[in-house]
């Protein structure tokens, strides 16, 4: 009887984020963090059904979501397609590492209203705007909502590079892509 968003938000999150921390402190070593978040996606995978269940079959939007690239850090990026998919909207996860010309065929292909970059690394965060000049190169800027997110990213950068919504989490990246999709005000 829990709700899987309290067990994610109240649970797994903390717990990584204890994590973070004891790995800072250097109290934790790289296999203990890779341990670590391999339990949390398993959390994550038992949980995915659940969020899931109230999806509805008509889709606010489609989204694809994958890393900036160069960048291997997809915990957040995992976290925020399940709870988009957990609002109801189509989620094609591309997963780490993305080239822009990947988003490209992406959101051809799967007809993508939404594009999600995720970047935890400020090395990576360039390639968010080389996705973005990607898009308008082949013609789908205008057709298509770009939002970014990852710990070094804000709304400023998210302006400076011609992205359509920033979020700082998974909850509000939620919020952000309804109101992209004017299912908010």
């Amino acid at each position: 009887g829990l709700d899987p968003k309290a067990i994610i938000f109240k649970g797994l999150i903390p717990g990584m984020d204890v994590v973070g921390e004891k790995f800072r402190r250097n109290e934790y070593y790289v296999p203990q963090v890779l341990l670590s978040a391999r339990a949390m996606y398993a959390g994550l995978d038992l949980l995915k059904p659940l969020l899931t269940q109230s999806a509805v079959d008509e889709y606010p939007g489609t989204v694809v979501i994958g890393t900036a690239q160069g960048d291997l850090h997809d915990i957040g990026k995992n976290l925020v397609a399940m709870m988009l998919e957990g609002a109801g909207f189509k989620v094609f996860n591309l997963g780490r590492d993305v080239a822009p010309e990947k988003f490209v065929e992406a959101v051809k292909e799967k007809e993508a209203t939404i594009v999600g970059i995720s970047a935890l690394m400020t090395t990576t965060m360039p390639g968010m705007k080389r996705t973005i000049d990607a898009l308008a190169r082949a013609g789908l800027r205008d057709r298509v909502k770009v939002m970014v997110g990852g710990a070094p990213v804000n709304q400023a950068f998210c302006d400076d590079i011609g992205g359509d919504g920033y979020a700082k989490d998974s909850t509000a990246a939620v919020v952000r892509a309804k109101q992209l999709m004017g299912k908010l005000a």
